[in-house]
């Protein structure tokens, strides 16, 4: 038994060497647009339990306690960073929340000014990428995210490569029970074997990077917002996205502006309605450009590399003149995911409709195409 321990710690050593030796998206490769938006799992994890850091989780609340979140992060659930009424209406639209309800949410998860925000989801990025932008268009800076999310920061935790490991071995051993079911001198030993191995995963829990369980309690921090500071380049309003719908149907390709419908076919054609929107459809003028263009979903990153990136919005002819507004449901998601991407490659006139189609689909003065 202890030398098959032995052989699964040698070969989780030689497979977590060549996970590193093969990173082809490591922190060292990033480009200073990259680096400005994005931190890598091996910089992070350096990060953990540092004073003045925040990791800050924006995938749902059920995500959070049942799937899993990084140790000690708080949750913020992207979707609920834009505030709206039942009838999609933005009390101080663009802005995602009123500043003064902003301050004292911000403030209750321990964050101040100084914070360092990590953002993070699973890993696909629009969750994250909604946390990114709520700070960000509050004048916040300091606030990054993390490419790969929870996926990758297991990926760099040595207990969980070992826990992983475990879990594999126990799957082995229920298997050579049940083919020696009838040796009962090699079935106990598989037993005692996956007894030990529980026990060894028991004692390395507490230590992953990753835990389910509830939100820790945060002391809370004083959180001021300086409208002087607010990023009025970052995010953008109705009136505006209507102005650049208008443009577009009578201008087609000529138009200086292109929106962008990062939700998915069912959703642009409306077919699919969501939560307490009137109208289904898509503004007029748009172009379609799904969000998981841009996730790294085979490597499990939030983004792939610039030069994909770039053949994809080149494929829809997407310029760097051009003032671009994404939107998406809530403008905390898909659009900003597309927004991160643009602004990664240099498309300096990308905003985010933060009201989207809660707001634009509940506006019954507003044109929509289905």
């Amino acid at each position: 038994m202890k030398k098959a321990i032995k052989l699964v710690l040698f070969l989780l050593f030689f497979a977590t060497t060549a996970l590193i030796a093969n990173d082809t998206y490591g922190s060292s490769s990033y480009t200073k647009s990259m680096k400005e938006h994005l931190i890598s799992a091996k910089d992070a994890v350096k990060l953990l339990g540092k004073k003045e850091v925040v990791f800050v989780s924006g995938d749902s609340h059920d995500t959070y306690e049942a799937i899993g979140h990084i140790v000690g992060s708080v949750e913020m659930y992207a979707h609920h960073l834009h505030h709206s009424d039942i009838t999609g209406r933005m009390e101080c639209a663009p802005l995602f929340m009123c500043p003064q309800e902003a301050q004292e949410y911000i403030g209750s998860k321990g964050i101040s000014n100084n914070t360092l925000v990590i953002a993070y989801d699973n890993f696909r990025g629009p969750n994250a990428t909604g946390v990114w932008a709520f700070f960000k268009s509050f004048g916040h800076d300091k606030v990054k995210i993390l490419n790969g999310g929870m996926d990758a920061m297991k990926a760099v935790d040595p207990n969980q490569q070992l826990v992983d490991t475990y879990k594999d071995r126990i799957k082995t051993l229920k298997k050579l029970s049940k083919e020696h079911k009838e040796n009962k001198t090699k079935v106990a030993q598989y037993k005692q074997e996956e007894e030990t191995l529980k026990n060894k995963m028991d004692e390395l829990e507490p230590k992953l990077y990753i835990q389910k369980g509830k939100e820790p309690k945060h002391t809370h921090a004083t959180y001021t917002i300086d409208m002087k500071k607010i990023d009025w380049d970052l995010i953008v309003s109705k009136d505006e996205v209507l102005k650049a719908s208008l443009d577009l149907t009578q201008k087609g390709k000529d138009s200086k502006y292109r929106i962008i419908d990062t939700r998915a076919m069912a959703e642009i054609i409306g077919e699919n309605k969501l939560d307490n929107v009137a109208r289904g459809g898509h503004i007029p003028g748009a172009t379609f450009l799904e969000w998981s263009n841009i996730t790294d979903f085979d490597n499990k990153l939030s983004f792939k590399k610039l030069e994909e990136l770039q053949k994809a919005f080149d494929k829809y002819g997407i310029k760097k003149d051009q003032t671009i507004y994404a939107y998406c449901h809530v403008g905390a998601g898909r659009s900003t995911e597309i927004v991160v991407a643009l602004r990664m490659l240099g498309y300096k006139n990308a905003k985010v409709y933060t009201g989207s189609w809660d707001e634009w689909g509940n506006d019954m003065n507003l044109p929509i195409n289905r």
